[in-house]
C-alpha cells in the first residue's frame, strides 16, 4: 500500500512545489488496486495538493469518513465540482451523517443532506467492521477498552439537546503477513481502544505502526497514559499527526520516537 497525505494542519517545507496546509485531514491511499480517500479535509486544499503531487483523484472507488465533523468531510462537495465520478463508493458509521453543532450552537458536521448524498455516490454505513479490500478493513464503533481513553461528549448531534460522544469515530486498518498499521482520523474513540480493536479485528496484536490524528492537545494525566501504553507496545512507527499537539508530539519523540516528521506531502509504502 502507498499512502500520502493530502491535508494535514502541516505542511513539509522540504517538498517542493510547495503545498497548501489546513486545520484538517485527508489521506489517499493505493491498495490491492483500489484507490481509496480517508476524509476530504476542511476544503479542496486537498485537491489542489494532489494536483501538485502528481496524483489523480478523478477515478477513486471509495471515500471512508472517520467521522462527521467539518475538518474531516467539508472538502467532499468540492469533489463534485471538480471530478465526474460516478462509481465512488461512501463508507462511515451511520452517526457521521448526522448534523453536529459545538457548544456554542454552530454547525460543524456533514456538508450534504443524507438524501442528497445519495444523488452522487453508492452510501454504505456500518458500526460492524468492513472489508474494503483485500487487505485493508474500515473498523466501525470503536468500544472503550481502556479505562483512561472514557467518551465524552463534543457539542451536539441531530438538535441542539443531544450531546455528542462522537461515537462515529473510527479508523482503517492494514493487514500485512508481518503484522498491523493503523490508519486514523482523529481518534476520538481514544487512540488505545483504536489499536485495541484493530487487534482484536484482526486477530493480529503486531502492530507495526499507527499513522493519523492522536486527539491529544495537551499534556495531562490522559496523554501520560496514552504514552505509557505507547510505550508498552512496543510499536516500530508512529506517525502522530493533525489534533496531535506539539508538545504531545515532543513528548512522543522523547519517550518513544517519531519514525519521521509528517505533514501535507508525506508519503509512505506499507
Amino acid at each position: 500500500m502507498k499512502l500520502y497525505i493530502l491535508t494535514d494542519n502541516t505542511s513539509l517545507t522540504t517538498y517542493e512545489p510547495y503545498l497548501l496546509a489546513e486545520p484538517g485531514l485527508c489521506f489517499y491511499m493505493e491498495v490491492d488496486q483500489q484507490k481509496i480517500l480517508l476524509d476530504t479535509g476542511f476544503s479542496d486544499v486537498y485537491i489542489k495538493n494532489a494536483k501538485k503531487m502528481g496524483l489523480d483523484l478523478s477515478d477513486i472507488d471509495t471515500i471512508v469518513f472517520s467521522h462527521g465533523h467539518d475538518d474531516h468531510t467539508w472538502g467532499l462537495p468540492h469533489y463534485f465540482e471538480h471530478f465526474n465520478n460516478k462509481k465512488v463508493n461512501l463508507v462511515a458509521h451511520p452517526d457521521c451523517l448526522i448534523q453536529k453543532y459545538t457548544k456554542d450552537g454552530r454547525a460543524c458536521g456533514f456538508p450534504i443532506l443524507p438524501e442528497a448524498i445519495k444523488h452522487h455516490l453508492k452510501v454504505i454505513l456500518s458500526t460492524q467492521p468492513k472489508q474494503l479490500s483485500t487487505h485493508l478493513i474500515f473498523l466501525g464503533q470503536i468500544p472503550q477498552y481502556c479505562d483512561f481513553e472514557p467518551r465524552y461528549a463534543m457539542g451536539y448531534m441531530g438538535d441542539l439537546e443531544t450531546d455528542d460522544f462522537i461515537y462515529d469515530d473510527s479508523a482503517l486498518v492494514y493487514t500485512t503477513p508481518e503484522g498491523i498499521y493503523v490508519i486514523t482520523g482523529c481518534s476520538h474513540s481514544g487512540i488505545c481502544n483504536i489499536i485495541e480493536h484493530a487487534k482484536k479485528v484482526t486477530g493480529d496484536d503486531r502492530v507495526l505502526g499507527v499513522i493519523g490524528g492522536f486527539h491529544l492537545l495537551s499534556l495531562d494525566s490522559r496523554s501520560e497514559q496514552v504514552l505509557t501504553y505507547l510505550e508498552k507496545q512496543n510499536i516500530p512507527k508512529l506517525f502522530p499527526c493533525h489534533c496531535t499537539s506539539f508538545q504531545v508530539r515532543a513528548a512522543i519523540e522523547n519517550r518513544i520516537g517519531i519514525h519521521e516528521e509528517i505533514g501535507c506531502g508525506f508519503s509512505i509504502e506499507l
